[in-house]
């Protein structure tokens, strides 16, 4: 009796619906959720100390990811900075490219690749000056090298890969910062080191090598500014390991052994959903959910970096039209608005280490891209025409209330739940196995 009730412990959704507990529309989908939901509830569980509220997460979650410096036009600029603070967004997650700023050598910051020449600066500075005229903080994300950091050429190593001095990146780190000392606080040192070529093309991916990009960035933008905010590179989250792409959590494990727990101040995650909506609670290392950042802060805790916050980077869900390649998902334009109001919501109500979430994205410069898959994240057409999701941001993000986190108690039974399974399942086991045994007949 005792180990049944147990099972049933252990077993119990955490929700009230199926809908809740597999982020799946379709009862087909939910019920195959379900056995799915089942054998990762009873896995063990990620160590996340949710009792311990990090620095970096009293700020409004509220973020999206902007391509400001592909608008060639100053009024396009300011509508994009108007439209996304009509839809509640505090943060823009804004590349400061550093192949646009220190064009042409080390140290030249003029833009002589078309006439007339001008400063390599004119168009950030725009940048900063409009979204401090809409009071949205940036989150600047330093990364894309000039062809000058690098001896080998393009075509052997790729546009993204890492200079070949890492302090020629920790110089313009530190200029960007100086350069914006008092205005711009947070800084994102790269973007996906572990793969998707962004360290290059034909050299494998490195935790060791990043830690040390990072720690030398880290330390020149401290020198300028001891209250920045130095945010690590996102990690992709991918189930590879091989020398292009490295699954997330290893590659972050061999960066705390590389010593970058003293080199950044937030960690980063990425928060797409693919296939299921934001709610789905199924959880397992080598499934890519919206949920997967728990994995991440299992790691930290283990290093006892459970004081710093985790802050998502790119959070979304895919409406590419039927025909075209569907590796990033494929929804409803009601499914992505409807999931991405849950996305903000469950940050808020589970997630107390979680801080800013930056949606991908708001818009691109034009429609070039319409043959590309991950055009239809979009929140805006590139005519500003606005799509569902921008739409539901638009109406309820300002006014909703943020939820209070979860109890500890909810925390401490995911962690127990694969501890009441095993010994009440043995038990169930070997009650049946004595239930099944022939009784010996006794005679008189």
């Amino acid at each position: 009796m005792v180990s049944g009730l147990l099972l049933v412990g252990a077993l119990w959704p955490p929700v009230g619906s199926l809908y809740e507990l597999t982020g799946e529309d379709e009862l087909l989908a939910q019920l195959r959720g379900v056995v799915h939901w089942l054998n990762t509830a009873v896995r063990p569980q990620p160590q996340l100390a949710p009792e311990i509220i990090p620095n970096h997460v009293n700020v409004s979650p509220f973020g999206v990811n902007t391509f400001l410096e592909q608008e060639a036009e100053i009024e396009k600029r300011a509508l994009s900075l108007q439209m996304a603070n009509q839809a509640g967004f505090a943060f823009i997650r804004q590349e400061f490219v550093w192949e646009d700023i220190e064009i042409h050598g080390k140290g030249d910051f003029e833009d002589r690749r078309h006439e007339p020449f001008r400063s390599a600066w004119e168009k950030y500075d725009n940048i900063v000056d409009l979204a401090e005229s809409f009071d949205i903080e940036i989150i600047a994300r330093l990364s894309n090298p000039p062809a000058w950091s690098r001896a080998l050429p393009i075509e052997a190593t790729g546009s993204l890969a890492p200079p070949d001095n890492y302090e020629d990146f920790g110089d313009f780190a530190a200029v960007v910062a100086e350069r914006y000392n008092g205005r711009i606080r947070y800084y994102q040192l790269w973007n996906e080191p572990n793969g998707n070529e962004e360290w290059g093309i034909h050299q494998p991916v490195s935790p060791e090598q990043y830690t040390e990009l990072l720690c030398t960035a880290y330390r020149r933008i401290k020198e300028v500014n001891p209250g920045a905010v130095v945010l690590a590179g996102a990690l992709t989250p991918t189930v590879a390991i091989n020398e292009a792409n490295l699954n997330d959590l290893i590659f972050l494990e061999r960066m705390y052994g590389a010593g970058a727990g003293d080199c950044f101040d937030v960690m980063s995650a990425q928060g797409y959903g693919l296939w299921s909506g934001a709610l789905d609670q199924r959880l397992k290392p080598n499934v890519i959910s919206y949920p997967h950042n728990l994995y991440l802060r299992d790691v930290m805790v283990r290093h006892g970096d459970a004081d710093k916050p985790i802050w998502i980077s790119e959070m979304g869900w895919n409406v590419v039209p039927e025909g075209m390649d569907d590796r990033f998902g494929r929804v409803t334009p009601e499914q992505q608005a409807r999931f991405a109001l849950e996305a903000y919501e469950r940050a808020q109500s589970e997630w107390p280490w979680v801080g800013v979430v930056n949606y991908w994205f708001l818009k691109r410069k034009d429609e070039t891209e319409l043959d590309q898959s991950f055009y239809y994240f979009r929140l805006l057409d590139a005519d500003f025409t606005p799509q569902p999701a921008y739409e539901a941001l638009v109406a309820d993000v300002p006014e909703r209330v943020e939820p209070s986190p979860k109890t500890a108690w909810h925390y401490d039974w995911m962690w127990l739940r694969p501890y009441l399974f095993i010994p009440s399942l043995a038990v169930l086991f070997f009650a049946l196995l004595r239930w099944l045994t022939p009784k010996e007949e006794t005679g008189d």
